[in-house]
């Protein structure tokens, strides 16, 4: 079974110092629907490979979260883009993960709930939105020496070139049951069926936007973590990413 969350590194190596292999200026892209667990297998893998880790579906909660604030329609796109241009989203690198700050103000607790999971859905399929995202995340990718990116569209459109990519996948049900669960051990009360039924709308709506639809990598590894553990994902792309390192 597929666990919910992943704290230690149970029988991966310790945090691998770029600078003893030739993993220089690596980018490695984790794409895929929601609940396939992208965020928490990106971060592990950054952490064990010594990289940065960019979540950029933050980015979007983040907006999200600022859109709910202002209490504006979420079906309005021009009401959201407003709201985009006047949020001001980067990431607190001294932190392991970095935090995720919104107008100065550290988010990142406040960006996986029920709400503002449900928000990002809307602005994510704003045109204007996604365009000025993926050039902050591709300044980013300019930035940081390595990076470990998860997203929809990170092995597409924002770094098509980048050295690993892969794309998680899982059942629906698979999904929704760990979404759930993950929702109820924050103490909110969530109706498994809605939130299938979430996951679903999500899916139709990110393979049908006009920018950045969610879809597979060209030359992408495509794991289906529907029956498989989050460390044998991990163990996985680190190995392979491994095996092109050479110690010194």
């Amino acid at each position: 079974m597929y666990t919910e969350l992943y704290d230690d590194a149970v029988g991966l190596p310790s945090t691998i110092d770029p600078r003893d292999t030739n993993l220089n200026k690596m980018i490695i892209t984790i794409d895929g629907p929601a609940g396939t667990g992208k965020s928490s297998v990106a971060l592990e893998v950054a952490r064990v490979l010594g990289f940065d880790f960019l979540d950029t579906g933050a980015m979007y909660r983040a907006i999200g979260l600022a859109a709910l604030r202002r209490e504006i329609d979420l079906d309005d796109k021009r009401e959201l883009a407003f709201v985009a241009v006047h949020s001001r989203i980067w990431f607190d690198w001294s932190k392991r993960p970095p935090a995720v700050m919104l107008n100065g103000e550290a988010v990142t607790h406040l960006l996986r709930s029920g709400e503002a999971t449900r928000a990002a859905s809307y602005v994510a399929v704003v045109p204007a939105i996604r365009e000025m995202l993926v050039r902050q995340q591709q300044a980013i990718g300019r930035e940081r020496a390595n990076l470990v990116t998860e997203g929809r569209d990170q092995g597409t459109i924002v770094f098509p070139e980048a050295e690993f990519k892969y794309y998680l996948d899982a059942k629906p049900e698979e999904r929704a049951r760990r979404r759930t669960a993950q929702l109820r051990a924050r103490g909110e009360i969530v109706d498994p069926t809605e939130i299938l039924n979430q996951i679903v709308t999500r899916d139709k709506r990110d393979r049908e936007r006009e920018v950045g639809p969610l879809s597979i990598p060209k030359d992408a590894r495509i794991i289906d973590t529907t029956t498989i553990t989050q460390e044998e994902v991990i163990k996985r792309i680190v190995a392979e990413v491994q095996s092109r390192a050479t110690v010194s």
